[in-house]
């Protein structure tokens, strides 16, 4: 069984979306998003600095943007061979939703636009920001956190936590470290996504929700919130909003992929994160990232490989 997965912010870098547009019809495809709302998603795919992508206004909306270009250049071959599941880490669950056929592109990337800016603005009424903790066994480290009043923001699976609070409270935990954690990491990132204080967030996206008329998932759509597989778009859409302030337990996306029977995993653009927490939590479970269109051949042929394997386990 094949999940499809879409990573979220961080996964971003300088020039990545810059082979993808010489793909035909690309280039206007992200014309016609960057008309939508607002944005040269162009510029910042091919031309801006780490900084500028660093931006959560910007970087939200490019991440979506560049997996959903990278799901139509596999058009072929995953209509022929559907995905068992989709998911997608962070702002990823808004790429999932339009592959899962829950919202149309254009909606989708309003919403994103949306919920970027909305992030951007919650950031900036108090200093905050994350880190990554290097080991560790997550029944110590979070009761630790929690005692810094700290959000273990993403829990990834595979030995890896992130830790979100204010800019004092990410600088204690550098000072105090739970037991076994070799090393904090600070992420630059600009505000602690996935705690509270990513409330005011939550209100816009509520009221730019309304908006939107989901469809029920053609596909089974796994969500961060606790890694349950969702049936109806009212339930998807809801969650979307409501996850911007509260923890992403990637850890259980992956025990959901276990129990239904995962056995190949493609990452969209920009790939490589997720399906290296898959090597480690996922034993046995063939991957391929998409980072450039280079990659389109062996996720085609994983798809085919899948498809083939499933057809004569059926037999």
């Amino acid at each position: 069984m094949l999940v499809l997965v879409a990573p979220g912010q961080g996964a971003q870098t300088p020039g990545f979306l810059t082979p993808w547009l010489e793909l035909p019809g690309a280039a206007d495809r992200l014309g016609a998003w960057s008309d939508a709302i607002g944005l040269d998603l162009a510029h910042y795919g091919t031309q801006a600095d780490a900084d500028e992508i660093r931006d959560t206004a910007v970087a939200q909306p490019l991440l979506v943007a560049a997996g959903l270009l990278s799901a139509a250049a596999l058009g072929d071959a995953l209509a022929a061979n559907k995905p068992g599941a989709v998911a997608g880490h962070s702002v990823g669950e808004i790429t999932a939703a339009v592959y899962a056929g829950v919202l149309s592109d254009d909606a989708a990337l309003r919403l994103v636009r949306t919920r970027g800016l909305a992030m951007a603005d919650a950031a900036a009424i108090t200093e905050t920001g994350m880190a990554a903790l290097l080991g560790g066994d997550p029944e110590i480290t979070v009761p630790h956190l929690e005692k810094l009043g700290l959000t273990p923001a993403n829990v990834n699976g595979a030995g890896q936590i992130v830790a979100a609070g204010t800019a004092e409270q990410i600088a204690a935990l550098a000072e105090d470290k739970p037991e076994g954690v070799r090393r904090v990491v600070p992420l630059k990132v600009a505000g602690a996504f996935h705690t509270h204080h990513m409330a005011p967030a939550v209100a816009t996206l509520e009221e730019a929700a309304k908006a939107l008329d989901p469809a029920d998932p053609e596909l089974t759509y796994v969500s961060n919130r606790d890694g349950q597989a969702l049936t109806t778009g009212s339930d998807v859409l809801s969650r979307l909003v409501g996850q911007v302030a509260n923890p992403v337990r990637w850890d259980l996306c992956m025990e959901t992929f276990k129990e239904l029977g995962a056995t190949a995993m493609i990452e969209l653009c920009p790939g490589g994160t997720l399906t290296g927490l898959a090597k480690r939590a996922l034993p046995g479970v063939r991957t391929v990232a998409l980072k450039t269109p280079d990659d389109l051949e062996a996720a085609s042929e994983l798809i085919a490989d899948t498809a083939s394997a499933a057809d004569a386990a059926g037999a």
